[in-house]
């Protein structure tokens, strides 16, 4: 009997999604773990499972129980790297420059006065991000050098780890739309177009998803952004400009409700064959 561990916090309509697609399996049992209840003694804690299927809420606690689970010998889907690199925006895009996906420009600063010196050598407008953060929210357009200093000093002020690093993206027109690609393990599997009047597309803002075709452009970048970050189970947040698709974002416990009747895949299901895979294929390299 393989035993998977559903690592969560709240079971929100994915985490349904994801447990009816596991619970079909035969010769399978899910064993629940609640971030929320758990506690880990460093060398012993396995939880007598075979893999981890990660669904935290709080980035801090995935990314450290992964490491924990990882530490005795408990494989992890996405692994710690990958949670690493995708939780914090400036080290997916090193990530991806490392491996020449293409992306927006992006400039980082740690002061208020090298951080208005980078803004205006980039060119007004910016997109000002924390760099942990999700659901599009901490997020500015800057317009204009009085709008950059206020939004600077705001977050000097504020003093907090999420504002203590000034992380300065290129504004890339959407044309109202982005694009959200699914990938898992070495496949493309499914795309929308995120549509919205806002410059912020995220669905949890109020998008609207559409199905979006896979081009060979599509599945190629989107293939190598996961490859940039670690690879598993990721979606990969792309804009559309006149010289090709850069990569903006890529997520690490992707959402992907609104995207199962818009595209026709059973994502959920792609998800739990993914995991039901990697365990059989460790189990056969062991052997």
């Amino acid at each position: 009997m393989i035993k998977i561990g559903f690592l969560h916090s709240l079971i929100r309509p994915e985490e349904k999604l994801l447990l009816a697609e596991l619970k079909k399996m035969v010769d399978l049992d899910v064993v629940m773990i609640d971030d929320r209840q758990i506690h880990f003694q460093l060398g012993k804690n396995g939880f007598g499972v075979d893999v981890v299927l990660e669904r935290c809420i709080n980035h801090s606690r995935a990314l450290h129980a992964l490491r924990i689970f990882e530490s005795v010998g408990v494989p992890c889907i996405n692994t710690s790297k990958v949670a690493t690199v995708c939780g914090d925006k400036l080290l997916t895009s090193i990530a991806l420059q490392e491996h020449g996906v293409p992306q927006p420009e992006v400039r980082v600063a740690f002061t208020e006065k090298s951080g208005l010196e980078a803004i205006k050598a980039m060119g007004y407008p910016v997109v000002l991000k924390p760099a942990v953060g999700s659901w599009g929210r901490l997020i500015t357009k800057v317009n204009d050098r009085d709008a950059a200093e206020a939004i600077l000093e705001h977050k000097t002020i504020l003093g907090s780890y999420h504002h203590s690093i000034f992380y300065i993206q290129k504004y890339v027109p959407k044309r109202g739309r982005d694009i959200r690609a699914f990938v898992i393990g070495d496949q493309c599997i499914a795309a929308i177009y995120r549509v919205s009047d806002h410059w912020i597309t995220n669905t949890a803002r109020g998008g609207q998803a559409y199905n979006c075709p896979i081009t060979p452009e599509l599945n190629a970048i989107a293939f190598q952004a996961s490859q940039a970050v670690g690879g598993g189970v990721v979606a990969v947040d792309l804009f559309e400009t006149d010289d090709g698709l850069l990569v903006n974002e890529v997520n690490y416990t992707m959402e992907f409700r609104n995207s199962i009747d818009t595209t026709g895949v059973n994502i959920p299901g792609e998800v739990a064959q993914y995991v039901l895979k990697t365990v059989k294929e460790g189990q056969h390299a062991a052997a």
